[in-house]
């Protein structure tokens, strides 16, 4: 169960509307249109961080983005591959039995309207392009963010969908100690957050996503 709102965010309705009963373990309701803006707001281990998304840029990935926060798949998720002076990915949930139920659930292409300077936030993705300009068809959970301006991205189909407007400071502090040498993304699926504390103790987490 989650943890209730604190009082602060009932009065200003922070949390967003509710997920469907149900939406973490069952992908099918989880599929609402995200509102044409949005923010997110992650509690991290080193700090807060706003996200201010835009469904237009690219409508594929934020309506999954904000089905999958409000549903609570990104609480106690970790900063699993973290490249210093590049990206911080997240997206794999700490409960493998989560991860079962989203696997291989990719979402349609999108084009890309926006580079991916630093700051903005896109899915991680597998698989040639869709067509050009274009996304390829396998994302599912997963997304990055930009710690530098990554232009070369964008001829690769990578379609940022928002951008951090506050907290790019923490964003700036996750831990990116293990580089290419971190955890293996299959093992996180199957094992979850116990093998990320045993292997892997000094990765950043985000504590709660909240949808405002």
């Amino acid at each position: 169960m989650r943890p209730a709102a604190p009082f602060f965010c009932l009065l200003l309705a922070c949390g967003g509307p509710p997920a469907p009963d149900g939406a973490l373990t069952d992908p099918a309701r989880a599929t609402d249109a995200a509102p044409a803006t949005f923010e997110v707001r992650f509690e991290t281990t080193q700090g807060a961080l706003t996200m201010r998304c835009e469904r237009a840029l690219a409508p594929h990935g934020a309506d999954r983005f904000y089905n999958l926060v409000r549903a609570g798949f990104y609480d106690d998720a970790a900063f699993f591959r973290a490249l210093p002076g590049y990206i911080v990915q997240f997206g794999l949930s700490s409960r493998p039995d989560v991860n079962a139920h989203w696997q291989g659930r990719y979402i349609a292409p999108d084009r890309v309207a926006a580079s991916n300077a630093r700051g903005t936030v896109t899915f991680a993705q597998i698989g040639d392009p869709a067509g050009p300009g274009l996304t390829p068809d396998k994302r599912s959970t997963q997304l990055f963010i930009n710690l530098k301006d990554n232009a070369r991205l964008d001829e690769l189909g990578f379609a940022p969908l928002c951008k951090v407007a506050e907290g790019m400071d923490v964003a700036d502090r996750l831990f990116t100690g293990y580089g290419n040498a971190g955890p293996d993304p299959n093992r996180i699926r199957n094992e979850g957050k116990a093998y990320l504390e045993r292997d892997f103790p000094r990765l950043d987490y985000i504590v709660r996503a909240t949808l405002f």
